[in-house]
């Protein structure tokens, strides 16, 4: 059997924490606070998050370079028949551009390159969904072929208490940060075809739990759920959004989780999501080129 090993950067959160044990995670760097720490190595997350909140400039943030990911594969390709590298979305970051640019460098070794399209708790769904196939046998380009299917079915949307960070990162224009700013407008993002985008505002907390739980039962089959906050203590925000779910959705568990700084440093530390894996149809389906 191929034996496979999974990289990937720090920004995947993982629902099982003992999926992170099994692969290879690749620092991004951050500029905090006038230090300089790599992710989730010299800072946690909600160290990171605590900082955030005390300033109101966006941190700097870089991801692994080029030659980190070359020292990373060679090392791999001396104990594994081949790697998967799956990453942030080649349109929030360039972890997957320098990724591959490394694989090609490291040209011995059975190197696949896949770009998550998302980021956070859903890159780390894709992650955990590749060690599974790699655990059951699967053929390392039949593993990209499914995670191209799994890709379709995850979806993510965020809330975001404060506009700062959204606007530094170009994520919500000038004017309609000003105006966010005057009118208290909490913001809605949603990951799609790659990309943070702002899809919707709320004026209030109450609304923004409220159309998180419309985000959350649209989705009939749901296979795995998790909610996302800056801290490991459970927020106001979670238990409101746990006691809606729980009412629209009786037996089913909504775990939490803190999303990494790498996402605090986009959008700000003091944001909730929820992300969603639909259970599959028949068809898989997918045709998206990660050589493009």
């Amino acid at each position: 059997m191929t034996t496979i090993h999974i990289v990937t950067d720090s920004s995947a959160c993982f629902v099982n924490p003992a999926d992170a044990t099994r692969v290879t995670i690749v620092p991004h760097v951050l500029e905090l606070g006038g230090q300089t720490y790599r992710e989730g190595i010299d800072i946690s997350a909600e160290d990171a998050h605590q900082i955030m909140g005390k300033q109101t400039t966006a941190p700097r943030l870089f991801p692994p370079s080029v030659k980190d990911y070359v020292a990373v594969y060679s090392k791999l390709a001396q104990h594994y028949d081949a790697i998967i590298s799956i990453h942030t979305s080649r349109e929030i970051l360039t972890s997957w551009q320098n990724a591959r640019a490394a694989a090609q460098q490291v040209g011995h070794s059975k190197i696949l390159v896949f770009d998550s399209q998302t980021i956070c708790a859903s890159q780390g769904m894709l992650i955990s969904a590749a060690l599974q196939q790699a655990d059951d046998g699967v053929d390392p380009d039949e593993i990209i072929w499914r995670l191209r299917g799994i890709t379709e079915r995850i979806y993510a949307m965020y809330y975001v208490e404060s506009v700062g960070y959204l606007h530094q990162n170009r994520i919500m224009s000038p004017a309609h940060a000003i105006l966010g700013n005057l009118l208290g407008i909490k913001p809605f993002l949603a990951v799609e075809e790659g990309r943070l985008r702002l899809v919707e505002k709320v004026r209030s907390r109450i609304q923004a739990i409220e159309r998180l739980v419309e985000f959350v039962i649209e989705f009939t089959e749901i296979e795995q759920a998790v909610i996302l906050q800056p801290r490991h203590t459970i927020t106001e925000q979670t238990r409101l959004l746990q006691e809606r779910l729980a009412v629209e959705f009786p037996g089913m568990t909504f775990d939490y989780g803190v999303y990494h700084a790498s996402l605090g440093a986009l959008i700000g530390a003091d944001a909730t999501g929820v992300v969603i894996l639909e259970k599959p149809s028949d068809y898989l389906g997918g045709s998206y080129d990660d050589e493009d």
